[in-house]
C-alpha cells in the first residue's frame, strides 16, 4: 500500500490551494486539526478501519463529532475523504497543509527538547538565534526531557541539533569504538 503521506498529499495540496483563494489559511489549519484529532481517536480508527461499518453512518457519526468546528467547505472535505476510504490519512493532511502554511508565511515550527525549564529570557535567545539560521519566525515549542542530562535537542523540519550531554557522550562512545 501507498505511504500515508503520498495519499494524503493530493487532498493536502488541494486544500490549501483553496484556503489561499478564500485568504484564510488559519481557518482551514483549524479544521483540519479538528478532522484529524477525531480520525485519530482509538474508536473512531476503529470504525473508520472496518469495512461493515457503513459509509453513511461514519459520515453522520463524524461530522455531528466535529458540530460547528467544519464549515460546508471542511464538512464536503470529511464527505470526500469517507467516499474515497483515505479519512484515516486526515492526520498527515494536517500535517502537509500545515508545512504548506508555513513555507507560505515564512515560519518554521521548531520543536525545543531541553534536561530543564528554559526561562523566558533563553527562549527568546535562542529563538532569535534560530530565526537567523533559519530565515524565518520560528513558533518554538519547549518540552523538557531529563534524560538529555544537560543541553538542549532542537528539530525543525530536517534539521536536527543535538546539543544534549547525552548526544555528545554518544558521540564520543561512536568515535571511541571506531
Amino acid at each position: 500500500m501507498a505511504e500515508k503521506s503520498t495519499l494524503a498529499r493530493p487532498y493536502a495540496n488541494a486544500v490549501f490551494r483553496l484556503a489561499r483563494e478564500q485568504g484564510d489559511l488559519k481557518k482551514w489549519s483549524d479544521m483540519l486539526q479538528l478532522i484529524a484529532a477525531v480520525a485519530e481517536d482509538p474508536a473512531m480508527q476503529a470504525l473508520i478501519g472496518n469495512p461493515e461499518f457503513e459509509r453513511s453512518r461514519l459520515e453522520t457519526l463524524f461530522l455531528d463529532i466535529c458540530g460547528d468546528g467544519l464549515d460546508e467547505q471542511g464538512r464536503n472535505l470529511v464527505r470526500v475523504l469517507i467516499e474515497n476510504r483515505r479519512l484515516d490519512v486526515a492526520p498527515q493532511i494536517a500535517d502537509l497543509y500545515e508545512a504548506r502554511r508555513a513555507d507560505a508565511e515564512g515560519t518554521a515550527d521548531v520543536e525545543v527538547v531541553s534536561a530543564f525549564e528554559l526561562d523566558p529570557a533563553m527562549q527568546e535567545q535562542l529563538a532569535a538565534a534560530l530565526e537567523r539560521r533559519l530565515g524565518r519566525k520560528v513558533n518554538l515549542r519547549v518540552k523538557i526531557d531529563a534524560s538529555l542530562i544537560g543541553g538542549v535537542l532542537v528539530r525543525a523540519g530536517d534539521l536536527v541539533i543535538d546539543a544534549s550531554i547525552t548526544g555528545r557522550l554518544e558521540q564520543l562512545a561512536n568515535t571511541l569504538m571506531h
